[in-house]
């Protein structure tokens, strides 16, 4: 199954310019999306983590579920005042803003080795910022799966040059 077929391209969302890849099609879909969580967990098996994290919003989608298959913790990485207890928080540069999020101070404890799981990469910036929560928590990172990587930005390699494996299912262009 080519999981291309299930997104939705979108342009000038969410602003001019812009060809927003939408997974809602793909996760509406119960043979693509089954596909898609098979394609993470398979995945996630090269990887040595005891938690698995996600990015708000959509790469909940895919992260609880891959938790749940392979019985490990879910942490959310949530946006700015979004979380009840104490939190890390991180500043960062999206492609077209700025945002913040955070943890909860005690989801990742020290030494946890955590993968991180998101719907899509374009620049990477969401990406580090989410690998500084899981250090400032004296956590480890212990790679990054995305279903999308839009090769043309350079968020995969930005962060393969960290030295963080990094792995995803299909690839687009940015633009």
């Amino acid at each position: 199954m080519d999981l291309k077929d299930y997104i939705r391209s979108i342009p000038d969302y969410p602003k001019k310019g812009i060809l927003f890849r939408d997974i809602t099609t793909l996760i509406e879909n119960e043979k693509a999306f089954t596909n898609c969580i098979d394609a993470i967990v398979e995945k996630s098996k090269s990887f040595n983590f005891d938690k698995v994290a996600a990015i708000e919003s959509r790469g909940f989608v895919f992260a609880s579920a891959v938790s749940y298959l392979v019985k490990k913790p879910f942490i959310m990485l949530r946006k700015k005042n979004k979380l009840p207890a104490e939190t890390h928080s991180i500043d960062f540069e999206l492609e077209y803003g700025t945002a913040t999020i955070e943890v909860h101070k005690d989801s990742i404890k020290k030494k946890n080795n955590v993968l991180i799981i998101d719907d899509l990469i374009a620049t990477g910036g969401t990406a580090e910022a989410a690998a500084k929560l899981v250090s400032i928590s004296e956590g480890s990172v212990a790679g990054f799966i995305f279903v999308i990587n839009l090769f043309d930005l350079g968020g995969c390699n930005n962060l393969r040059k960290q030295n963080y494996k990094v792995e995803n299912l299909i690839e687009f262009p940015g633009h």
